[in-house]
Protein backbone atom coordinates (compact mmCIF):
# COMPACT_ATOMS: atom_id res chain seq x y z
CA UNK A 1 0.00 0.00 0.00
CA UNK A 2 1.10 3.46 -1.08
CA UNK A 3 1.65 6.09 2.18
CA UNK A 4 -1.15 8.06 0.36
CA UNK A 5 -3.76 7.18 -2.34
CA UNK A 6 -2.95 8.01 -5.61
CA UNK A 7 -5.55 10.19 -7.29
CA UNK A 8 -6.54 10.41 -10.97
CA UNK A 9 -5.28 13.99 -10.41
CA UNK A 10 -2.22 13.59 -9.32
CA UNK A 11 0.66 16.03 -10.85
CA UNK A 12 4.16 16.93 -10.12
CA UNK A 13 4.41 20.40 -8.31
CA UNK A 14 5.15 23.09 -10.18
CA UNK A 15 6.37 26.43 -8.60
CA UNK A 16 5.22 28.59 -11.24
CA UNK A 17 1.99 28.15 -9.74
CA UNK A 18 2.81 30.09 -6.46
CA UNK A 19 3.09 33.31 -9.00
CA UNK A 20 -0.23 32.42 -11.68
CA UNK A 21 -2.89 35.60 -12.45
CA UNK A 22 -6.31 35.03 -12.15
CA UNK A 23 -9.38 35.72 -14.10
CA UNK A 24 -12.13 37.67 -11.58
CA UNK A 25 -15.37 38.82 -13.38
CA UNK A 26 -13.53 40.69 -16.00
CA UNK A 27 -10.04 41.46 -13.95
CA UNK A 28 -6.80 39.48 -13.98
CA UNK A 29 -5.14 39.38 -11.11
CA UNK A 30 -2.73 37.70 -8.84
CA UNK A 31 -3.23 34.92 -6.93
CA UNK A 32 -3.33 36.23 -3.74
CA UNK A 33 -5.78 39.10 -4.54
CA UNK A 34 -7.97 36.65 -6.51
CA UNK A 35 -10.77 36.63 -4.10
CA UNK A 36 -14.61 36.28 -4.14
CA UNK A 37 -17.51 37.77 -1.52
CA UNK A 38 -18.00 35.80 0.92
CA UNK A 39 -21.89 36.65 0.15
CA UNK A 40 -21.04 34.65 -3.04
CA UNK A 41 -23.49 31.90 -4.08
CA UNK A 42 -20.85 29.89 -4.88
CA UNK A 43 -18.88 29.94 -1.37
CA UNK A 44 -22.19 30.08 0.51
CA UNK A 45 -24.33 27.68 -0.94
CA UNK A 46 -22.36 26.02 -3.85
CA UNK A 47 -24.59 27.57 -6.56
CA UNK A 48 -22.55 27.46 -9.61
CA UNK A 49 -21.69 25.61 -12.16
CA UNK A 50 -17.69 24.77 -13.79
CA UNK A 51 -15.61 23.00 -16.37
CA UNK A 52 -12.90 21.15 -16.64
CA UNK A 53 -10.56 22.35 -19.74
CA UNK A 54 -6.95 20.89 -20.84
CA UNK A 55 -4.38 23.22 -22.71
CA UNK A 56 -2.41 21.13 -25.24
CA UNK A 57 0.14 22.36 -27.74
CA UNK A 58 -1.88 25.78 -27.88
CA UNK A 59 -5.15 24.24 -27.99
CA UNK A 60 -7.78 23.04 -26.01
CA UNK A 61 -9.28 19.85 -27.36
CA UNK A 62 -12.96 19.72 -27.34
CA UNK A 63 -14.04 23.05 -26.10
CA UNK A 64 -17.22 23.50 -27.89
CA UNK A 65 -18.17 20.70 -26.30
CA UNK A 66 -17.36 21.22 -22.70
CA UNK A 67 -19.25 24.70 -23.70
CA UNK A 68 -22.28 22.99 -24.76
CA UNK A 69 -22.71 21.18 -21.28
CA UNK A 70 -22.00 24.18 -19.26
CA UNK A 71 -24.75 26.55 -20.85
CA UNK A 72 -26.99 23.41 -20.50
CA UNK A 73 -26.23 23.75 -16.50
CA UNK A 74 -27.10 27.29 -17.15
CA UNK A 75 -30.40 26.72 -18.38
CA UNK A 76 -31.04 24.23 -16.03
CA UNK A 77 -30.08 25.80 -12.74
CA UNK A 78 -31.33 29.27 -14.42
CA UNK A 79 -27.47 31.22 -13.89
CA UNK A 80 -27.28 34.04 -16.20
CA UNK A 81 -23.79 33.54 -16.85
CA UNK A 82 -23.38 37.31 -18.52
CA UNK A 83 -21.08 36.59 -21.19
CA UNK A 84 -21.65 34.20 -24.65
CA UNK A 85 -20.03 31.70 -26.20
CA UNK A 86 -17.44 34.21 -28.06
CA UNK A 87 -17.32 36.24 -24.41
CA UNK A 88 -16.33 32.86 -22.17
CA UNK A 89 -13.80 31.68 -24.73
CA UNK A 90 -11.86 35.27 -24.92
CA UNK A 91 -11.88 35.08 -21.41
CA UNK A 92 -10.33 31.51 -21.02
CA UNK A 93 -7.37 32.59 -23.73
CA UNK A 94 -7.21 36.05 -21.92
CA UNK A 95 -6.30 34.08 -19.06
CA UNK A 96 -3.58 31.77 -20.74
CA UNK A 97 -2.31 34.46 -22.12
CA UNK A 98 -1.76 36.65 -19.40
CA UNK A 99 0.34 33.63 -17.89
CA UNK A 100 2.40 33.07 -20.75
CA UNK A 101 0.92 29.11 -21.08
CA UNK A 102 1.25 27.31 -23.90
CA UNK A 103 0.83 23.52 -22.89
CA UNK A 104 0.08 21.47 -20.03
CA UNK A 105 -2.19 23.10 -18.19
CA UNK A 106 -5.12 22.82 -16.49
CA UNK A 107 -7.99 25.28 -16.60
CA UNK A 108 -11.20 25.72 -13.84
CA UNK A 109 -14.21 27.79 -15.48
CA UNK A 110 -16.45 28.58 -12.49
CA UNK A 111 -19.89 30.45 -12.92
CA UNK A 112 -21.70 30.86 -9.70
CA UNK A 113 -25.11 32.74 -9.55
CA UNK A 114 -22.88 35.91 -7.75
CA UNK A 115 -23.15 37.76 -4.93
CA UNK A 116 -26.03 37.76 -2.62
CA UNK A 117 -28.03 40.53 -0.72
CA UNK A 118 -29.03 38.39 2.17
CA UNK A 119 -27.17 34.92 3.14
CA UNK A 120 -30.33 33.15 2.40
CA UNK A 121 -30.84 30.74 -0.47
CA UNK A 122 -33.30 31.95 -2.40
CA UNK A 123 -32.18 32.95 -6.45
CA UNK A 124 -33.68 36.42 -6.26
CA UNK A 125 -31.05 37.27 -3.63
CA UNK A 126 -28.21 37.53 -6.25
CA UNK A 127 -29.14 40.76 -6.87
CA UNK A 128 -25.77 41.99 -9.05
CA UNK A 129 -25.25 38.98 -11.85
CA UNK A 130 -22.91 36.20 -11.97
CA UNK A 131 -19.54 35.50 -10.69
CA UNK A 132 -17.15 34.13 -13.33
CA UNK A 133 -13.66 32.60 -12.28
CA UNK A 134 -11.03 31.50 -14.33
CA UNK A 135 -7.94 29.41 -12.45
CA UNK A 136 -5.29 27.92 -15.13
CA UNK A 137 -2.71 26.14 -13.94
CA UNK A 138 0.60 24.67 -14.96
CA UNK A 139 -0.32 20.92 -14.66
CA UNK A 140 0.61 17.98 -16.24
CA UNK A 141 -0.76 14.66 -15.42
CA UNK A 142 1.66 12.10 -13.84
CA UNK A 143 2.41 9.09 -16.25
CA UNK A 144 3.42 7.16 -13.81
CA UNK A 145 -0.24 6.61 -12.40
CA UNK A 146 -0.14 3.93 -15.70
CA UNK A 147 2.29 1.69 -13.81
CA UNK A 148 1.02 2.12 -10.18
CA UNK A 149 -2.56 2.15 -11.45
CA UNK A 150 -5.46 3.05 -9.02
CA UNK A 151 -7.42 1.39 -6.27
CA UNK A 152 -11.61 1.55 -5.77
CA UNK A 153 -13.11 0.66 -2.83
CA UNK A 154 -17.28 0.27 -3.29
CA UNK A 155 -19.28 2.70 -1.23
CA UNK A 156 -22.67 3.04 0.43
CA UNK A 157 -22.73 6.17 -0.70
CA UNK A 158 -24.69 6.77 -4.52
CA UNK A 159 -25.25 8.88 -7.08
CA UNK A 160 -29.08 9.83 -6.78
CA UNK A 161 -31.70 10.17 -8.84
CA UNK A 162 -32.51 12.88 -11.16
CA UNK A 163 -35.58 13.78 -8.62
CA UNK A 164 -32.82 14.81 -6.26
CA UNK A 165 -29.85 16.81 -7.66
CA UNK A 166 -29.42 15.07 -11.13
CA UNK A 167 -25.64 13.62 -11.59
CA UNK A 168 -25.32 14.98 -14.83
CA UNK A 169 -25.33 18.52 -13.55
CA UNK A 170 -21.45 19.95 -12.97
CA UNK A 171 -22.42 21.86 -10.02
CA UNK A 172 -20.25 23.20 -7.61
CA UNK A 173 -21.95 21.34 -4.84
CA UNK A 174 -20.35 18.13 -5.00
CA UNK A 175 -20.27 16.97 -0.82
CA UNK A 176 -21.42 13.36 -1.97
CA UNK A 177 -18.56 12.55 -3.96
CA UNK A 178 -16.62 13.90 -0.94
CA UNK A 179 -17.78 11.90 1.20
CA UNK A 180 -18.01 9.51 -1.01
CA UNK A 181 -13.81 9.52 -1.39
CA UNK A 182 -13.34 10.07 2.48
CA UNK A 183 -14.97 6.46 3.15
CA UNK A 184 -12.97 5.14 -0.17
CA UNK A 185 -9.40 6.58 1.19
CA UNK A 186 -10.55 5.25 5.50
CA UNK A 187 -10.87 1.92 4.15
CA UNK A 188 -7.48 2.39 2.22
CA UNK A 189 -8.41 2.82 -1.64
CA UNK A 190 -7.65 5.94 -3.99
CA UNK A 191 -11.01 6.42 -5.34
CA UNK A 192 -14.97 5.43 -4.08
CA UNK A 193 -16.69 3.04 -6.75
CA UNK A 194 -20.33 4.60 -6.09
CA UNK A 195 -23.59 2.41 -7.52
CA UNK A 196 -26.52 3.95 -8.58
CA UNK A 197 -30.38 4.10 -7.00
CA UNK A 198 -30.93 0.54 -7.93
CA UNK A 199 -27.15 -0.88 -7.06
CA UNK A 200 -25.62 -1.17 -10.46
CA UNK A 201 -21.87 0.01 -10.92
CA UNK A 202 -21.70 3.43 -11.93
CA UNK A 203 -18.88 6.00 -11.55
CA UNK A 204 -16.43 6.74 -8.81
CA UNK A 205 -16.32 9.99 -7.05
CA UNK A 206 -14.46 11.86 -9.45
CA UNK A 207 -14.34 10.00 -13.02
CA UNK A 208 -16.23 7.83 -15.50
CA UNK A 209 -15.65 3.74 -15.20
CA UNK A 210 -15.32 1.27 -17.57
CA UNK A 211 -14.43 -2.21 -17.60
CA UNK A 212 -13.23 -4.72 -20.41
CA UNK A 213 -14.49 -8.26 -20.55
CA UNK A 214 -13.60 -10.79 -23.49
CA UNK A 215 -12.42 -7.72 -25.21
CA UNK A 216 -15.93 -5.46 -25.24
CA UNK A 217 -15.76 -2.10 -23.16
CA UNK A 218 -18.63 -1.91 -21.05
CA UNK A 219 -19.74 1.06 -18.91
CA UNK A 220 -22.71 2.50 -17.27
CA UNK A 221 -25.81 3.53 -19.08
CA UNK A 222 -25.03 6.75 -18.04
CA UNK A 223 -28.53 7.91 -16.88
CA UNK A 224 -26.68 8.53 -13.29
CA UNK A 225 -23.50 9.70 -13.50
CA UNK A 226 -22.25 12.96 -15.46
CA UNK A 227 -21.92 12.00 -19.02
CA UNK A 228 -18.17 12.76 -19.51
CA UNK A 229 -16.71 14.60 -22.63
CA UNK A 230 -13.89 12.45 -22.22
CA UNK A 231 -16.28 9.30 -21.45
CA UNK A 232 -18.12 10.27 -24.42
CA UNK A 233 -14.94 10.13 -26.81
CA UNK A 234 -13.66 7.34 -25.62
CA UNK A 235 -17.19 5.67 -26.48
CA UNK A 236 -16.45 7.27 -30.08
CA UNK A 237 -13.23 5.53 -29.92
CA UNK A 238 -14.38 2.26 -29.33
CA UNK A 239 -16.84 2.31 -32.21
CA UNK A 240 -13.63 3.84 -34.54
CA UNK A 241 -11.55 1.08 -33.93
CA UNK A 242 -13.93 -1.61 -33.86
CA UNK A 243 -14.04 -2.67 -30.13
CA UNK A 244 -17.45 -3.74 -28.98
CA UNK A 245 -19.12 -0.99 -26.39
CA UNK A 246 -21.86 -1.02 -24.41
CA UNK A 247 -23.56 1.20 -22.13
CA UNK A 248 -25.69 -1.08 -19.62
CA UNK A 249 -26.56 -2.11 -16.14
CA UNK A 250 -23.95 -3.92 -15.06
CA UNK A 251 -23.08 -5.14 -11.44
CA UNK A 252 -20.11 -5.83 -9.29
CA UNK A 253 -20.71 -9.44 -10.35
CA UNK A 254 -19.67 -8.54 -13.50
CA UNK A 255 -16.94 -5.77 -12.25
CA UNK A 256 -14.90 -8.43 -10.13
CA UNK A 257 -14.61 -11.01 -13.03
CA UNK A 258 -13.77 -8.04 -15.68
CA UNK A 259 -10.22 -8.31 -17.74
CA UNK A 260 -9.36 -4.75 -17.24
CA UNK A 261 -10.67 -1.79 -15.68
CA UNK A 262 -10.37 1.73 -16.46
CA UNK A 263 -11.01 5.59 -15.35
CA UNK A 264 -12.08 8.54 -17.52
CA UNK A 265 -11.68 12.27 -17.26
CA UNK A 266 -10.70 15.72 -18.87
CA UNK A 267 -7.27 16.11 -16.76
CA UNK A 268 -5.97 12.47 -16.54
CA UNK A 269 -7.54 11.43 -19.77
CA UNK A 270 -7.43 7.35 -18.68
CA UNK A 271 -5.84 5.76 -16.05
CA UNK A 272 -6.02 1.87 -15.60
CA UNK A 273 -7.71 0.05 -12.23
CA UNK A 274 -6.02 -2.33 -10.32
CA UNK A 275 -7.79 -3.40 -7.39
CA UNK A 276 -11.78 -2.98 -6.52
CA UNK A 277 -12.65 -4.05 -3.11
CA UNK A 278 -9.14 -5.85 -2.38
CA UNK A 279 -9.73 -7.74 -5.70
CA UNK A 280 -6.91 -7.50 -8.41
CA UNK A 281 -8.13 -6.39 -11.61
CA UNK A 282 -6.56 -7.84 -14.94
CA UNK A 283 -3.34 -9.23 -13.29
CA UNK A 284 -2.19 -5.60 -11.42
CA UNK A 285 -1.14 -4.19 -14.95
CA UNK A 286 -2.45 -2.08 -17.66
CA UNK A 287 -4.56 -4.18 -20.41
CA UNK A 288 -4.00 -3.98 -23.95
CA UNK A 289 -7.61 -2.78 -24.73
CA UNK A 290 -6.53 0.53 -22.10
CA UNK A 291 -3.12 0.59 -23.82
CA UNK A 292 -4.97 0.80 -27.12
CA UNK A 293 -7.74 3.48 -26.10
CA UNK A 294 -4.86 5.40 -24.49
CA UNK A 295 -2.86 5.58 -27.80
CA UNK A 296 -5.83 6.53 -29.73
CA UNK A 297 -7.30 9.19 -27.30
CA UNK A 298 -3.91 10.86 -27.83
CA UNK A 299 -3.80 10.78 -31.36
CA UNK A 300 -7.02 11.94 -31.15
CA UNK A 301 -5.59 15.18 -29.69
CA UNK A 302 -3.14 15.97 -31.79
CA UNK A 303 -5.33 15.80 -34.63
CA UNK A 304 -7.75 18.13 -33.44
CA UNK A 305 -5.01 20.32 -32.94
CA UNK A 306 -4.07 20.16 -36.53
CA UNK A 307 -7.67 20.40 -37.67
Amino acid sequence: MTEHPVSTHDAAADDRNEDILIYVDGQIVPRAQAVVSVYDSGFMLGDGIWEGLRLYDGHIPFFDDHLDRLFEAAVYTEIEIGLDRDGLKAAVWKTLQANGMETDVHVRLMVTRGRKAKPFQHPHLSLWGSTIVIIAEHSKPDDSVVARGIRLHTVPHHRGLPLTQDAKLNSHSKLNCIIALNHAVRAGADEALMLDPFGFVNTTNACNFFVVKKGAVWTSTGDYCMNGITRQKVIDLCRAEGIPVFERNFSLVDTYAADEAFLTGTFGAQTPVFEIDGRVIGGGVAGPVFRRLRAAYKALIKASREG
